[in-house]
């Protein structure tokens, strides 16, 4: 039976370290969220467990607790519930990771160097910060880690700071970083599952899918069931295999026991039917995650885009800000500020991309790379060679995602550069992933360069994918479509180029005249008032018939591979 949190994970904040405490903030400008209420009561069993406890949480231990009289197990509390959730490698409620949090903010105060509940503090404030949108934590998560490795370096055994660090480098974006820690983890201890999950984010981050279905594998040996599933789930979504990653996010839904890893397969299967073209059904399945865990924020964002498909307006623009709300991303300040958009709301879509630049401006400060997002704005609605400048630095860093890729070549596109930009867009789609703007975006770079044929293709496959992908780019691909108009008839022989005339007969001699030519001319060659020859068949040349370039360099390293089927 499911064990629901004890209270509203929304009335509570992870307690606020006292002043002069090693992880306590700046007075001015460090969080985005109001200060939280007083610090959470010190349970009993503080006294009992101390450094045992600290100890456990990634280390895969579960903390025993007494029975009740009776012999009947004492139904755990909320900070054994996040030690539990951890030890198998599941989300944790809120509620309960901000108990977990003041627990252990309390006995470091009077163990500073207790290296285990140091590296347990700092991840959780990862997972609260990734989960609550506040940056800020990233901060104080880093601090903890980096405490934790001076009590204990890692090479004497204390890898779980490591790990901590590689997830807090995913958590800002900066894969590499997290590759290389991940990596130094899984040389000391080939066989500790908690490295793969963020060894698989971080090689899907710098688009390494060789390297990411591994990981994902081997993740699946070492740690059975619902995270297992969970992650293969997320790689054959990636690689465009959708029948396989549905049935295999259903089962992880399935089997889910515990609420936030309940809500996050919901979650999941909300995103597929989305994807898919099925927002009744996304919807359906984002209500159910917020059911089962009502701080499972990231789901009000995906109601809302689904609420957009259907056409329910007003319970859109409600759930996009309660998402912004609670969980201050900055892709859901662009998708609202869209949303305005495409209803004419100017002015509020202008107030929302300012928010969206404040947002990215304060993850900035606390080392969190928000370029992506704020790279799809200025392409959109600002400068575009803005857009290229701050995607090309993330290439150059080896962040080659399908999503990087995209945008860049939509950048390079919007920049005046669509030859460049289509060996880009080309690279996103053939990752396999079914992502209407990715097809949609390379269908509009090839109806620019004179591809009609592929772009048709492309787009008709961004509409048939899901119809309403977007507030503004979806019309957009229908009217491309219309004005592409029928492909031409009698199958694709029509859409190759043109045979070339056969050459005209030698003009017949006759004597010179008046009319006749001056000057000589190569024996056969038509005479000057004969009529020209026929213009060749405007019909457009397929991509195919013409060998794919290599992209202009990206800085060092930073050109992408040629493109296929263009």
């Amino acid at each position: 039976m499911d064990v629901m949190p004890q209270q509203d994970p929304e009335s509570r904040q992870p307690p606020e370290p006292p002043p002069g405490h090693p992880y306590a903030l700046p007075a001015e400008g460090a969080t985005a969220v109001p200060p939280p209420p007083p610090t959470l009561r010190t349970t009993l069993r503080r006294a009992a467990f101390g450094a045992v406890a600290a100890g456990v949480l990634l280390a895969g231990a579960l903390v025993a607790v007494e029975g009740r009289e009776g012999g009947e197990p004492e139904e755990p509390g909320p900070v054994e519930r996040a030690e539990a959730a951890a030890a198998a490698g599941s989300p944790a409620s809120l509620s309960d990771l901000t108990a977990l949090i003041g627990d252990r903010q309390k006995w470091v105060e009077s163990h500073p160097k207790d290296a285990p509940s140091l590296a347990v503090l700092g991840t959780a404030y990862v997972e609260w910060a990734r989960r609550s949108g506040d940056p800020a934590y990233y901060t104080r998560a880093e601090q903890a880690l980096k405490r934790s490795l001076e009590a204990r370096p890692g090479e004497r055994g204390n890898e779980e700071a490591w790990v901590g660090l590689a997830a807090l480098a995913n958590a800002r974006h900066d894969h590499l970083a997290a590759k290389r820690w991940g990596e130094s983890v899984r040389k000391q201890r080939p066989g500790a599952w908690s490295v793969y999950p963020v060894l698989i984010d971080a090689y899907t981050g710098l688009g390494d899918q060789k390297a990411a279905t591994a990981a994902t594998e081997k993740f699946g040996e070492l740690r059975k069931g619902v995270p297992a599933l969970a992650r293969t789930a997320d790689l054959y979504r990636g690689q465009g295999w959708r029948e396989d990653a549905l049935a295999t996010a259903r089962e992880a839904a399935d089997r889910a026991v515990r609420p936030a890893e309940k809500a996050e397969a919901l979650h999941r299967l909300g995103e597929l039917a989305w994807e898919r073209g099925e927002p009744q059904e996304a919807v359906d399945q984002f209500d159910a995650a917020l059911r089962t865990d009502p701080g499972h924020h990231a789901s009000l964002a995906g109601r809302a885009r689904a609420l957009v498909a259907l056409e329910r307006t007003d319970e859109a623009l409600a759930a996009y800000q309660s998402a912004l709300e609670k969980l201050p991303r900055p892709e859901y300040a662009l998708e609202l500020g869209e949303l305005y958009a495409s209803l004419g709301l100017d002015g509020d879509a202008r107030t929302q991309y300012a928010k969206l630049r404040e947002m990215v401006a304060a993850a900035k400060r606390a080392g969190v790379d928000e370029s992506l997002p704020l790279a799809r704005f200025e392409a959109d609605h600002g400068d575009p060679d803005a857009a290229v400048e701050l995607l090309r630095a993330r290439w150059r860093g080896q962040h080659r995602s399908a999503a990087v890729a995209d945008a860049l070549g939509w950048a390079l596109h919007r920049a005046g550069s669509s030859e460049e930009g289509l060996e880009y867009a080309q690279r996103a789609a053939d990752t396999g992933v079914r992502n209407a703007s990715y097809a949609y975006h390379l269908g509009v770079i090839q109806r620019e360069l004179g591809r009609y044929g592929p772009a048709r293709r492309n787009l008709e496959q961004a509409v048939r994918t899901n119809p309403a992908f977007s507030p503004l780019d979806a019309p957009l691909a229908r009217e491309a479509l219309e004005e592409l108009g029928e492909p031409p008839s009698g199958g694709p022989g029509d859409t190759r180029p043109p045979a070339p005339p056969p050459a005209p007969e030698p003009a017949p001699k006759r004597e010179p005249g008046p009319a006749a030519e001056s000057g000589p001319r190569r024996p056969g060659a038509p005479a000057a008032s004969k009529s020209p020859a026929p213009a060749p068949s405007p019909t457009p040349t397929p991509s195919a018939s013409k060998p794919p370039k290599e992209p202009a360099a990206a800085g060092a390293g930073g050109a992408a591979p040629p493109a296929t089927g263009t």
